[in-house]
């Protein structure tokens, strides 16, 4: 293995070609000599650059409609020949196989396809072969071979290439290494996914798992934590896809507890009302529905306005100037929204330090996917928790039936239970959470905290608001009951879904 290691000749074959021409020019410029294959030569082509097809080097031809170009040992040889090793040189010689310094390769879309909705042959084709297989043999040989499968490392290669006169170092071969096994392992990973939702196997006996680093945080939970935030892929509206238009650079805390707020909202969609929901430490503070966003969040907020200090602010629509004008009154550290309009833009401007983030959507909550929590030595894996209760799967044991308005409290508090954490008690009236008891190891317990939040939630520690009206009225509310039970106590219901009416007055 040696520090530098010269690039004179380079073989490109991609299917992102963002950046592909830029490159190819870059490295003619530098006296490169430039190998590639079918759509990627033909680009490369027509931008009037010198380019010598694969099937001239192996001899071969693309054959089974694309399916074997690269797979010869013309290519692997020249990618995995150790440049030190006599017997690789002479076994070269022999062959006629020039050595590969550069290979420039991503991958056939095929996470892309299955987010498309791509039917079972369509994702099939767009499994990728020949390319992982250079990957992998160019990773292997990084000592004399660079490999780059990210179009955000283009730039770098190119300033790797001028600061040592048309060398690369052993570390930023390494560091490049290592990225494209990365890739590798999530391209497999993701297949493997798929294939066993395919076959509908739901605990498949190998699993993996792979992210992109989206951010390197500066600490984790505490302080002395190490922490990096990294994203699946997915484009499902939520923290992981959401733009930040303002404001200092989220922390852990903060992107664990706006998943949490988002995730809540958007049980509650677009078309039936305006909704807030406020969280602090992942547990909700207050969350209510309003006949304008304004009114969600002062109901949401009333809930419990100590702690809502400080806290994330989640909304199923679009910000607007006057909500924005009112939660500008206190401090907050996150607001995730759809959108903002002007005047709520202008507003928080102000706000140096508040993060804006807007999702440019609702997440569906019933959408599928997987929740990984890491325990010693293995993993607890499930799906994610997208039960729904509707009126029509409720049985009525009690001798009054509820009424509409205590009905549809009932499944307010439900929706709101499933993101508290246990035990979970969730009192609530006309539309709004008046009382949450979260986290206690009694329920009991927690249903003293939201009753006594309950009973003196008109405090306010800003002059001039009124308490809640809805608390001159009493506690009358509707409790949700979250708690673990065997399946014989459950009946097979839902973990939260455990509810019953009370009449606290």
């Amino acid at each position: 293995m040696t520090d530098q290691a010269p690039i004179t000749r380079a073989l490109l074959s991609v299917s992102d070609k963002t950046g592909l021409l830029e490159l190819g020019r870059a490295l003619a410029e530098r006296g490169v000599e430039l190998l590639s294959t079918g759509g990627t030569a033909k680009a490369l082509r027509d931008a009037g650059l010198a380019v010598r097809d694969v099937a001239e080097v192996t001899g071969f031809p693309e054959m089974m409609d694309g399916r074997v170009k690269t797979l010869h040992p013309m290519v692997h040889g020249g990618l995995l020949a150790l440049r030190d090793n006599p017997e690789h040189q002479a076994a070269m010689q022999a062959h006629g196989i020039g050595a590969i310094d550069l290979l420039v390769v991503n991958l056939y879309p095929f996470e892309e396809t299955v987010a498309r909705g791509g039917d079972y042959e369509t994702c099939v084709e767009n499994i990728d072969i020949g390319g992982p297989a250079m990957i992998r043999a160019a990773s292997k040989n990084h000592g004399f071979v660079t490999v780059v499968v990210d179009v955000a490392d283009y730039a770098p290669l190119l300033a790797e290439l001028d600061a040592h006169d048309g060398h690369t170092t052993r570390a930023f071969r390494q560091r490049l290494a290592q990225i494209a096994y990365a890739r590798t392992a999530a391209y497999d990973a993701a297949v493997s996914t798929w294939l066993a939702g395919a076959i509908g196997d739901a605990a498949p006996r190998r699993r993996a798992f792979a992210g992109t680093l989206a951010q390197t945080l500066r600490y984790g939970e505490n302080p002395h934590q190490a922490a990096a935030f990294y994203t699946d892929g997915s484009e499902r509206p939520g923290v992981a896809t959401a733009r930040q238009v303002q404001g200092k650079e989220l922390s852990y805390n903060n992107i664990n507890d706006t998943d949490a707020a988002f995730e809540l909202v958007s049980e509650f969609a677009p078309a039936d009302g305006p909704a807030c929901a406020i969280i602090k430490h992942a547990n909700p503070c207050g969350v209510a529905r309003g006949a304008t966003l304004l009114e969600a969040y002062k109901h949401a907020f009333d809930c419990d306005r100590t702690s809502a200090f400080g806290g994330i602010i989640a909304l199923n629509q679009p910000l607007d100037a006057a909500t924005a004008e009112e939660i500008a009154e206190i401090f907050t550290e996150v607001v995730i929204a759809p959108g903002a309009d002007a005047g709520a833009m202008s507003i928080f401007a102000k706000k140096k330090n508040l993060r804006l983030l807007l999702t440019d959507g609702l997440a569906d909550p019933a959408t599928a996917g997987r929740m990984i929590k890491q325990v010693s030595g293995g993993y607890l894996v499930q799906d994610k928790d997208n039960g729904r209760i509707s009126a029509a799967d409720l049985k009525v044991v009690t001798k009054r039936a509820p009424n509409p308005r205590e009905l549809a409290d009932l499944l307010f508090a439900w929706k709101v239970a499933k993101h508290v954490k246990s035990n979970a008690i969730v009192y609530v009236k006309d539309g709004a959470t008046v009382g949450v008891g979260a986290g206690q190891m009694s329920r009991v317990d927690s249903c003293r905290i939201a009753r006594a939040q309950g009973r003196g939630h008109g405090r306010n520690p800003r002059a001039g608001r009124a308490p809640d009206p809805r608390q001159r009225r009493g506690l009358g509310c509707v409790l949700s009951l979250c708690r673990w039970a065997d399946d014989r106590r459950r009946g097979g219901c839902h973990r939260h879904h455990s509810a019953r009416r009370l009449d606290a007055r």
